[in-house]
């Protein structure tokens, strides 16, 4: 039965109305980002690429983006493995144990952020993890782990678990049959989740602002130092380019989880 026109209208200018919220912001700070003016303006009176050379030629910025690019290399590659093992182990058991070690391990996507911070700087403070690389890597796979785990969990689900254990009976340890017959066909939904899992990483601010620092600084927190000092269009053009940098990326982790579903 087809539904009214009305509520049909209504409910898309709501959608609509709630879309344009949300990248409100976007629209203000991308063209500000092509500022021709030492300050920030909107509308800008004239438009330059100027902001953008600050960025690339300044090697302070440069220095905290390889930071940044760093970091989130190195959690991808901690983080995408370690979720990937715990998301098939909670598809393969039912029990207690398993689902509440699952609930933990989500627990970063539900205690707030900076609860989450303090408690990291306390530890890094006794054991010395502050402005160290391995303590950025270490807190950024801890936030990474959840999106790994969701999105592996559910290419887990949509996976026939026969064909594996049909390896299995055919000789095939565990290990050797989720890496013949499992992986190949869940790897959009790993790939899905170390996309997430960087994306996560390179975005990270509160935890940056408590234990990086010195020659590990990331982008995010002296970005963040920088608007202490002085707000200029270059914070805007490298705002905008995460932001471009984000959406390429998730564009890319839905279109492979569609070529694999398809």
């Amino acid at each position: 039965m087809k539904q009214p026109l009305l509520p049909r209208l209504l409910f898309g200018a709501f959608v609509g109305l709630v879309l344009l919220y949300l990248i409100l912001p976007l629209l203000i700070i991308v063209p500000m980002s092509f500022s021709a003016t030492r300050f920030l303006t909107f509308p800008p009176p004239a438009f330059s690429l100027r902001w953008y050379a600050e960025y690339f030629g300044n090697p302070a910025w440069m220095q905290a983006t390889r930071m940044s690019l760093l970091i989130g290399v190195l959690t991808v590659i901690v983080a995408t493995p370690l979720g990937t093992a715990a998301a098939y182990a909670i598809s393969h058991s039912q029990t207690k144990l398993m689902r509440s070690l699952h609930m933990m391990l989500m627990l970063p996507l539900i205690v707030p952020i900076i609860i989450i911070a303090i408690g990291i700087f306390f530890i890094y403070a006794k054991i010395g993890l502050i402005q160290t690389l391995t303590g950025l890597v270490l807190a950024n796979v801890m936030l990474g782990l959840p999106y790994v785990i969701t999105s592996v969990v559910a290419g887990l689900q949509s996976f026939d678990k026969t064909q594996e254990m049909v390896a299995r009976s055919l000789g095939m340890n565990r290990f050797r049959a989720f890496l013949t017959v499992t992986l190949p066909q869940i790897k959009a939904s790993v790939f899905a989740g170390g996309i997430f899992a960087f994306i996560s990483a390179i975005d990270e601010t509160i935890i940056a602002l408590f234990v990086s620092g010195g020659q590990h600084q990331t982008l995010t927190k002296r970005m963040f130092t920088a608007l202490r000092d002085e707000i200029d269009p270059t914070i805007a053009s490298i705002s905008t380019l995460l932001t471009a940098a984000s959406f390429i990326l998730v564009l890319l982790a839905t279109s492979s989880q569609k070529r694999a579903a398809g």
